[in-house]
């Protein structure tokens, strides 16, 4: 029987079914190239994997949602929310998540290549201020008055455990008695040198004196530290209404000393630097700047200027001053000066700075002092301590101003 050669066998393909695979294969083919050389579907799958990384996988994405950082303002302000908004989609968080690791970078640069500056509002320094403030002192004197003679007699007695105003770690101290509101007319008692718990016993009078004005008076005791070569500087004050007191007879009082009125404590901050060079035994002292000065010229401003005395012992060593600034509360100095302090001597040694008021026409004012030494105030003393510990570095720290 004959049998056609192109017939199909059982089993094996046609060729219609053999066109048609090598259709499709072909079509597949070119398919595949295509998508190969197409990015979209790239950038899609891409994106969408990306952003599932960041927000499973970065360790801060969680804690950036939950946790609600407040900026706290001063008092009267609001505290700002600065947590993203439930159900509301943050913009440009990758942005947000790089701004404080870089800001936080350049702080720690920035004080790893400068300098550290310490701030008097730290609650340490707080804490040695109030210390200091407690612990002032107190003074014994007694008061009364003589009917027939018209006349008001005060004793100061002596005063107990007075703070130490000089580098040498003690005062000469002496007071002041007023009759408020009479500023004019005061009287004052001997200076006692180098004593911290000294022994007046001294009488005043206030003769032709009528009862009727002594009891509108208040008795006013200001406790002094006496310098010879620049402003007396307060140590501590104690006022008393005479109506609530009996002056029939001498009444004797014990009272601690409070710290004066006078503005002191409103003269305002320098910032200054210290640095110790061991090999080169010296100290290199930067007078940085000044804020709040307190105005000492009558058109509500001061022209100020730096003087930097170098004490050992007893003894004034050497003294240099900045260039004066004109009518400025908040000068820019910038100036160094370097002295000569071998190691041995470092106990014994004073950096005495005065910010001073120029004045053309009368004698220059003094705006403020700081005393730095092993034996000033505690935010003096932690300068001058962190000054030896960190040799060859600039130590910098603000330092209010005292009278």
């Amino acid at each position: 029987m004959y049998r056609d050669p192109e017939a199909a066998s059982p089993g094996a393909p046609t060729r219609d079914v053999l066109l048609v695979s090598a259709i499709i294969t072909v079509s597949l083919s070119i398919t595949v190239v295509l998508c190969g050389l197409c990015h979209w579907c790239q950038r899609k799958l891409g994106k969408r994997y990306k952003n599932s990384l960041e927000t499973v996988g970065t360790p801060d994405s969680g804690r950036g949602r939950n946790e609600k950082k407040t900026i706290k303002l001063p008092a009267g302000g609001k505290a700002v929310n600065t947590a993203p908004v439930p159900g509301q989609t943050p913009h440009d968080e990758s942005d947000r998540r790089t701004e404080p690791r870089s800001s936080v970078s350049d702080l720690v640069n920035s004080l790893t290549s400068e300098m550290l500056m310490l701030s008097p509002g730290s609650e340490e320094e707080e804490a040695h201020e109030g210390c200091s403030r407690e612990n002032l002192g107190r003074i014994q004197f007694s008061v009364g008055y003589n009917f027939q003679e018209s006349t008001l007699t005060v004793k100061i007695m002596k005063a107990q455990e007075l703070p130490a105003k000089d580098f040498s770690g003690t005062s000469d101290p002496f007071v002041k008695i007023y009759l408020l509101p009479d500023k004019k007319h005061k009287l004052e008692t001997k200076v006692k040198r180098k004593n911290l718990n000294p022994h007046w016993n001294e009488t005043f009078l206030f003769e032709g004196f009528p009862y009727e004005k002594v009891v509108q008076r208040i008795l006013y005791l200001q406790v002094l530290d006496y310098d010879r070569f620049s402003r007396n500087d307060p140590i501590g004050e104690v006022s008393i209404p005479l109506n609530k007191v009996d002056l029939t007879q001498m009444q004797t009082f014990w009272k601690d000393l409070k710290p004066c009125s006078d503005g002191s404590g409103s003269r305002g901050e320098l910032l200054l630097s210290l640095c110790y060079n061991p090999s080169a035994n010296s100290i290199i002292v930067n007078i940085i700047k000044a804020r709040n000065l307190k105005a000492m010229d009558i058109g509500g401003t001061s022209d100020p200027y730096v003087k930097v005395w170098l004490m050992y012992k007893d003894k004034r060593v050497e003294k240099k001053k900045t260039v004066t600034m004109k009518r400025n509360l908040n000068p820019i100095f910038n100036e160094s000066f370097a002295f000569d302090i071998p190691t041995e001597k470092l106990r014994e040694t004073t950096i005495i700075i005065t910010v001073m008021d120029k004045d053309k026409l009368s004698r220059n004012d003094v705006i403020g002092k700081i005393y730095l030494s092993w034996k000033s105030g505690p935010g003096e003393v932690k300068h001058w301590k962190d000054m030896i510990a960190r040799p060859r570095q600039p130590v910098a720290q603000w330092h209010q101003l005292k009278a």
